[in-house]
């Protein structure tokens, strides 16, 4: 990993940035006024506070390199968690496609851990430690560097598990409950590990847990019981960086709100015309007439104790491939017949031209992309619920969203409140939302505390491409010249040095980060589909 480093910086000033994955403004700050979270309500009063605007969509995969960069996905270069190459196939992206270097690149030394979209690591230099998050097939030496810390961490750590499935979990949130807080306690387990480490500058943890409750359990009771939880998190992180002198900030990648009803892009797009399935035809056409479709194999498979899970870990892709694309059901880009579709979507919100010279079974030639690109901005915004006629979807044009991305999708799609978007094709645009809660919203949280910071200050327009800009500068160190976000300057305390420096930046060299490797698809596909991220 190459640091690139201002040697001018003051290396007694210190930042721990500790990451609430999913933690809606709203929630959290109704608890603190109901007087539940102490050491949040601290953070309150005694710091700078507000809401946390997050990506375009406000998604995990998206908005932590934003945080972690200070770019938007145009420059950082990730839009979900698969990129789709140009014969329609997925594959996971990783740390090797964040074009933008990330704080603990700047920063040295630097901890870092379980922060998504960080694996592969590579040896983070002396007095470094790197544990990657999200998207990490398994722990390896490619997970946890340098070498010391990895000996440490499977000695005193023998049983972390690097994510938990809440959609399996349907029906059994007890049992959920118990592994969740399992989970918790191995990334608390981490933290206490890596705070053995008294020689970082900039010190980055995150926590996911609240994320993967909200999607399973939307109820007041179970969540102030796990927000309690992260208060004393918080309370022990406060007391840790005042005894070092650090500023702390508290932050989350999106918010969250219950949903009822969850959205088909790709059957609202069908129902127009704009695109085909296989359904009506070859093979996939037979078994469809005799009633053979995705959820009868799957019942008679589990009816055999044979799990989706079982067939991931025990088949090569090529093989589960092969059978998706001709057992008719909601299998998403595997029921597209492309040679005759104009418009499809591929993960959480992105919406691609089947461009003829993006795509190699295209049928939209350069000339009438903007055509159809309208058409389907048309389609898409016109879209409503069958039974109350309420939108469904505000639309954005990829062109004015990502300017600096030619590659970028064409169009990009959020749900309304109370609905979600959902890869799959399915038999109507619209349809209850099951096994779901709750998903995501665009506001999450942002705190700062410690000597540099105004207590009381309300935070106002913060987006999350500002957070890499303010902990630099409050590190003294220099803000990437291709940085989107601002200083939030007026979280600093008049007479403190943040407050009374010039911003400076700098044309740092492009990013040469972790070598991509070759990602166990299988593994991470599969864990997508028990994070309801695929199906």
């Amino acid at each position: 990993m190459l640091h690139l480093v201002n040697d001018t910086y003051d290396e007694t000033r210190r930042a721990f940035v500790l990451g609430l994955d999913g933690v809606p403004w709203g929630l959290l700050e109704g608890f603190v006024d109901d007087g539940e979270l102490p050491n949040f309500e601290r953070l309150l009063n005694e710091g700078a506070s507000g809401p946390l605007r997050s990506t375009t969509p406000a998604n995990t995969p998206v908005a932590w390199p934003s945080i972690a960069t200070g770019t938007w996905p145009d420059k950082h270069g990730l839009y979900e968690f698969m990129k789709l190459d140009s014969s329609y196939k997925q594959s996971p992206y990783s740390s090797a496609d964040v074009k933008q270097p990330p704080l603990w690149e700047l920063v040295s030394p630097s901890v870092v851990a379980n922060v998504p979209m960080t694996y592969p690591t590579s040896d983070p230099g002396e007095d470094s430690g790197i544990v990657s998050g999200m998207m990490t097939p398994q722990i390896d030496g490619e997970a946890v560097n340098p070498e010391s810390l990895r000996e440490e961490f499977d000695r005193r750590i023998p049983d972390y598990e690097i994510d938990i499935k809440w959609r399996d979990y349907a029906g059994r949130e007890d049992e959920f409950l118990d592994d969740l807080d399992h989970v918790m306690q191995t990334r608390h387990d981490l933290m206490e590990l890596l705070m053995e480490n008294e020689d970082w500058r900039l010190f980055f943890f995150v926590y996911v847990a609240p994320d993967r409750l909200q999607h399973l359990i939307w109820d007041d009771e179970t969540l102030l019981a796990h927000y309690k939880k992260l208060d004393d998190i918080l309370g022990e992180v406060m007391d840790y960086c005042e005894d070092r002198d650090s500023n702390l900030y508290v932050v989350s990648d999106h918010g969250f709100a219950p949903i009822e009803k969850v959205i088909s892009v790709n059957r609202i797009l069908a129902d127009e015309g704009l695109l085909t399935t296989k359904d009506s035809e070859g093979a996939r056409g037979v078994l469809s007439g005799v009633g053979l479709n995705k959820d009868r194999v799957q019942g008679a498979l589990q009816k055999a104790g044979i799990t989706d899970d079982k067939l991931v870990q025990t088949l090569p892709k090529s093989v589960v491939d092969f059978f998706a694309e001709r057992i008719p059901g909601s299998h998403g880009l595997y029921d597209v017949e492309f040679d005759r579709t104009d418009a499809f979507l591929h993960g959480l919100g992105s919406v691609y031209i089947n461009d003829t010279e993006r795509f190699e079974q295209g049928t939209v030639p350069p000339k009438a992309v903007s055509r159809t690109k309208r058409e389907v901005v048309r389609v898409l915004e016109a879209a409503t619920d069958p039974e109350t006629g309420d939108p469904l979807l505000t639309v954005h044009d990829g062109d004015e969203l990502f300017p600096n991305d030619p590659d970028a999708p064409d169009i990009v799609v959020e749900a309304k409140e109370g609905y979600h978007v959902e890869p799959k094709l399915a038999a109507e645009a619209v349809e209850p939302a099951t096994d779901i809660a709750a998903y995501h919203r665009p506001h999450g949280i942002f705190f700062a505390w410690g000597d540099d910071v105004s207590a009381g200050t309300r935070v106002e327009d913060a987006d999350v491409v500002d957070v890499a800009p303010t902990v630099l500068h409050s590190l003294g160190q220099e803000v990437p010249e291709l940085a989107d976000g601002d200083v939030l300057a007026e979280i600093f305390d008049p007479d403190s040095a943040p407050a009374t420096e010039a911003v400076q930046t700098n044309q740092y060299t492009k990013r040469e980060g972790a070598e991509a490797t070759a990602t166990d698809t299988e593994t991470v596909e599969d864990r997508l589909r028990g994070l309801g991220y695929m199906e």
